[in-house]
């Protein structure tokens, strides 16, 4: 019953924003993690990451009219745009796809297990956002940006030890919040 409200709330935000593009900040701010998430997975480039997010909520902005609802989740048209464009961007620049990217995949090929895995992971990201600042930068020091314990404790100005209690803090509370966002 909630999936059913949710899908007709998601719809009645198409309709509304394909009349008026300024009601589309609503279908970005619902869309914009599970986006990054799926952006960031792939380039594995916190500039690209944020360049790639960006065009795709421009061409989407741009193409509104012309979108369907089928009963996907919106974020399932986005995800189309954001594999396209990471496509392009790889073979303009000759790069390689990281992992098994699909060259292009279509609406119909975006299975609800990667669905499920991107939500996951925007998840992740808006608790990571919610953590006490210094937990915070701990953890995008050490899992985003990849530093070493000593790395991050000359960066922070602390001792290893309180990297290495702030990180396990973090993690504790990201591993409770979590398990309580799939309950």
């Amino acid at each position: 019953m909630k999936t059913l409200k949710k899908e007709a709330d998601e719809g009645l935000l198409i309709e509304a924003a394909q009349k008026d593009p300024a009601r589309f900040a609503e279908l970005y701010q619902n869309n914009f993690e599970r986006v990054y998430a799926y952006i960031v997975r792939r380039v594995e480039n916190r500039a690209e990451t944020e360049d790639l997010t960006s065009e795709v909520f421009h061409h989407a902005l741009a193409n509104l009219k012309r979108f369907e609802w089928r009963g996907l989740p919106f974020a399932a048209w986005l995800l189309r745009i954001a594999a396209n464009l990471i496509s392009d961007r790889w073979q303009r620049t000759g790069r390689e796809p990281i992992g098994d990217e699909p060259e292009r995949i279509e609406l119909a090929h975006v299975s609800p297990v990667e669905i499920e895995e991107v939500e996951r992971r925007a998840t992740l990201f808006r608790l990571v956002e919610a953590l006490p600042v210094e937990q915070r930068r701990v953890v995008v020091l050490r899992f985003v940006e990849q530093k070493s314990i000593k790395e991050v404790a000359r960066e922070i100005r602390k001792s290893e030890g309180a990297v290495k209690q702030l990180q396990f803090r973090a993690l504790t509370t990201l591993r409770t919040r979590m398990e309580g966002a799939n309950a």
